[in-house]
């Protein structure tokens, strides 16, 4: 952008005196990050989608112990503004031209993103191959090594004169990472400043300190329970990536006390401008502000020294990356992987007005009940309704096949989930359903789930997705449980192919293997038993007798918080 040097170059200057890493270099494991590693894991503090009793609880735990003056933003509505047409050069642009030669130009190309590593990997490409626009719509995205490093590409992106558009949940303001409540409005800010990035905040706090916050929480606890939890990335109008991860340590496999089993689809063609329509109306939404100015800087640190900048970098990432920049190996066998098929992208209205309802799960049965045979899903946190499980005995009736894979009480980084969801599990099951809930231990782990040398303590599942009959698909944002369901806001892509949706299947089946996943079944009895490699339990698999006392917790707060 011409006139921009000398302004990008003021910029750069000030983000390392404020501590952040050159753009050639990986991002620090700080201190802070390390002392969180190792403290015990919390189940409600670990979760990508925090509960409304955990939100309140946190608001009146800030009011209680922090200190500080309320500051307000002047928050008016930003212009409008909307993505621009995919222009014709460029890496991206050609791997699109090239699937369209051969598919025709109504059909998108997919890719799916299952391992951890691979998943960060796409989202670096991408982010390193945009040549015109990068727009980035995430719940959370943290402060730790995976943020950093993710936020340092994304500068030097716009260092090279790419737009960048990031669009975050204000709850990101919040939160170092889902362990540590750190005020970030001064260090996106001064992000913001960059000539060629705009930052947007979804839903925020017209008060920013951390007393304000939690005064304006209680005060207006029914508008502040409303989260954006969409999560996807669209790169020059030509390629997106939708589905379940948020920007954290935990979900790219980097996280040693747990780490997700997640699940994204890459997609090119007009799958992208479907994503970028989303991004649109969320981008310009009442309900979304620019990040407020904030002149009170970080203390100005020492520019980090070569030798620091070595010894700070992730073990897993040296050996993932060790600095990688160019993909062109990577963009030039991709066009050859990607199943062609016809897309549909949902989303709910950011809209919260009195006669708005959330649009996605009516999107998400209205496919599953079009099932013939076959139905697989795979989701993280259920607690189901009447509709829910009226739909699985109407698709019994019909002979059709369902089998439900989720989270087991030892995979759950939400026990607050399972204490409701539990109750369920004889009626899923009297339904004609099959029921699988992943092992901690699963043995996929190592391949799809940690990056070496990384072993976490545990994995929990984090997939939202579904396969129909095994020809059409879906893969987003959206849990099957009340906050997703009617509080927050999500998105998904349905997906009409064949190959896609049986690769799919495949690894849904996979998941299922007893390696990977215990089979709940009712006995004669109608006790619950669970099977899988490791032989029978007669009660729910837990990692610790924590869990257990969480779990009867958590019964005592109303289902529909979570």
């Amino acid at each position: 952008m011409p006139g921009n040097n000398d302004r990008q170059s003021a910029w750069t200057q000030s983000a390392a005196a404020m501590g952040f890493p050159p753009s050639d270099g990986l991002p620090p494991r700080t201190a802070h990050r390390q002392r969180a590693a190792r403290r015990p894991v919390t189940a409600a503090a670990q979760s990508d989608r925090l509960a409304g009793a955990w939100l309140r609880g946190a608001l009146v735990a800030i009011a209680l112990f922090a200190s500080g003056c309320a500051s307000t933003p002047n928050w008016e509505k930003p212009p409008a503004d909307f993505a621009p047409a995919p222009q014709a050069d460029g890496a991206l642009a050609q791997i699109e031209a090239d699937f369209r030669a051969t598919n025709g130009a109504d059909m998108s190309g997919f890719r799916l993103i299952e391992r951890n590593d691979r998943a960060l990997t796409w989202r670096l490409a991408l982010v390193d191959s945009a040549r015109h626009t990068l727009d980035l719509q995430y719940y959370v995205w943290f402060g730790d090594t995976v943020g950093q490093l993710m936020m340092l590409r994304v500068i030097a992106a716009a260092d090279r004169g790419v737009r960048v558009r990031l669009l975050f949940d204000d709850l990101n303001t919040l939160l170092h990472d889902m362990d540590s409540v750190e005020l970030r409005d001064a260090m996106l800010a001064r992000i913001d400043a960059h000539p060629n990035i705009e930052i947007r905040v979804f839903n925020a706090w017209r008060e920013r300190s951390l007393v304000g916050r939690a005064a304006e929480g209680l005060a207006d606890f029914e508008r502040l329970n409303r989260r954006m939890h969409n999560k996807q990335m669209v790169a020059d109008n030509r390629v997106a990536i939708i589905g379940g991860r948020n920007i954290g340590d935990e979900y790219f496999g980097l996280n040693p006390a747990f780490n997700f089993h997640d699940l994204d689809v890459l997609g090119f063609g007009p799958v992208a401008r479907e994503a970028s329509k989303v991004f649109d109306r969320y981008w310009n939404s009442e309900w979304v502000r620019r990040i407020p100015r904030d002149e009170r800087m970080p203390a100005p640190q020492d520019t980090l020294s070569e030798a620091a900048r070595i010894a700070a970098g992730h073990p897993a990432l040296q050996g993932l990356l060790s600095g990688k920049r160019a993909w062109d190996d990577e963009l030039a066998a991709l066009s050859a992987t990607l199943r062609p098929g016809k897309s549909a992208v949902h989303t709910d209205s950011p809209s919260r007005a009195a006669s708005t309802r959330n649009h996605m799960p009516e999107a998400f049965r209205a496919l599953m009940r079009s099932a013939r045979r076959e139905v697989l899903i795979t989701n993280a946190y259920i607690i189901p309704d009447a509709a829910f499980m009226d739909d699985l005995r109407e698709l019994a009736a019909r002979g059709v096949a369902v089998r439900i894979l989720t989270n087991s009480l030892a995979s759950h980084d939400v026990p607050a989930v399972n204490s409701h969801y539990e109750r369920w599990r004889r009626a899923i099951l009297q339904s004609g359903a099959r029921l699988y809930e992943l092992r901690a231990d699963a043995a996929m782990r190592s391949e799809l789930v940690d990056v070496a040398p990384v072993r976490s303590a545990f994995a929990g599942l984090h997939t939202k997705a579904m396969v129909i009959d095994r020809e059409r698909c879906f893969v987003g944002s959206m849990n099957l449980d009340p906050r997703s369901e009617v509080i927050n806001s999500e998105m998904g892509v349905l997906i009409d192919s064949p190959p896609l949706a049986a690769d799919l299947a495949d690894r849904m089946a996979r998941d299922m293997a007893p390696e990977n996943s215990w089979q709940v079944t009712l006995a004669p009895d109608a006790a619950l038993r669970w099977s899988s490699t490791a032989g029978e339990r007669t009660s729910q698999p837990a990692r610790h007798v924590l869990q257990r006392l969480e779990n009867l917790l958590f019964k005592l707060f109303p289902a529909e918080l979570y």
